[in-house]
């Protein structure tokens, strides 16, 4: 764990732990504003994680009761978890995108539908039938980590956060989830950029009931949309802080039409594949079988996001439908 930074200008990185996951913490930054904090993502609802947060803020002599504004990145478990109880310590409203928003009843409340879908996808994806159940409940175990709460401000693309004393633009930048924003300031020139640029590893993308048609074209589009912003450094959720963007941008970019080029391969050698057979097939950075649940179904998840955007390329397509088959636009005469 790194530890507690001041980034200078009333601007602190606070690392926050995450319980038994690889990215071992999230970045929570705490920004000065008039009268009190805004921070950008909370963290998860641990006891660990809610007190590293507030040991961290004391660190520079604030605490939770200074918070004013929760900036959600988006709402996976890591970033949007402990948002409520910070809210109700300090009484600072929430602000989320509303793609994202809308969907935290089904995923965090009442789960049930998010479950048959789930579980629908899946089967459509070839999963076989003794792994289909297990997958399908891969996720419902961090739902531990998260204090359901509806945000009280929704930030649409082009917002400027009301904060007083702090520029910040909300940029939509969908992909990594349906309403994933960054938030950007013209005058500091920085980008907090969530998930959705890392400065070493690639953001999960993934087909899911909950996400877009096509998550990982929205992510490319997206990726494409920042490039060129004025930013002398990007500050993300995970691992550390780097520059410049637009490298950045273009490498993942570059992953990204390499691996469809993988997926493309994989299809054309191996005609009617599903998508979990193309999953089994695509070289991963560690093997599927030691990966935990939930990461081997966003590995499923990866591969039908990039068998999409081929579809939508008209360089594959598919047949049937329980489970669905791909194969090479040449090949499916």
């Amino acid at each position: 764990m790194p530890p507690v930074e001041d980034l200078g200008s009333g601007l602190w990185s606070i690392p926050v732990p995450l319980p038994d996951n690889p990215l071992r913490y999230v970045l929570v930054y705490a920004l000065e504003v008039d009268g009190g904090l805004a921070i950008v993502d909370a963290g998860w609802n641990t006891e660990d994680a809610w007190q590293t947060l507030t040991t961290g803020l004391e660190s520079f002599h604030a605490s939770v009761r200074d918070v004013r504004a929760i900036l959600v990145t988006h709402i996976h478990p890591d970033h949007y978890g402990l948002a409520g109880r910070v809210k109700e310590a300090s009484g600072a409203w929430i602000a989320l995108h509303p793609a994202d928003a809308a969907l935290i009843p089904n995923r965090y409340a009442d789960p049930k539908e998010l479950l048959d879908t789930m579980q629908a996808m899946l089967k459509a994806a070839g999963v076989p039938a003794e792994s289909l159940e297990k997958l399908t409940m891969a996720s419902m175990a961090i739902r531990q980590f998260v204090s359901t709460v509806e945000p009280d401000v929704l930030l649409e693309d082009g917002d400027m956060v009301k904060l007083p004393g702090v520029d910040l633009k909300a940029l939509w930048t969908p992909g990594h989830s349906p309403g994933h924003l960054c938030f950007y300031s013209e005058k500091r020139r920085i980008l907090f950029a969530g998930d959705h640029v890392l400065p070493r590893i690639t953001p999960i993308v993934t087909v899911h009931t909950q996400q877009a048609l096509d998550p990982l074209g929205d992510y490319m589009a997206s990726l494409a949309r920042i490039r060129n912003l004025a930013v002398d450094e990007v500050i993300p959720a995970h691992e550390y802080r780097f520059t410049p963007l637009a490298t950045r941008v273009d490498e993942l970019l570059e992953h990204h039409e390499s691996r469809l080029k993988e997926v493309r391969e994989v299809i054309s050698i191996m005609p009617g594949s599903t998508a979990w057979e193309v999953t089994n097939h695509l070289h991963w950075a560690h093997p599927l079988d030691e990966l935990p649940l939930y990461m081997r179904r966003a590995a499923v998840g990866e591969a039908m996001a990039h068998i999409v955007v081929l579809e939508a390329r008209r360089e594959i397509t598919r047949r049937g439908s329980q489970p669905l088959r791909f194969y090479a636009t040449h090949l499916a005469q």
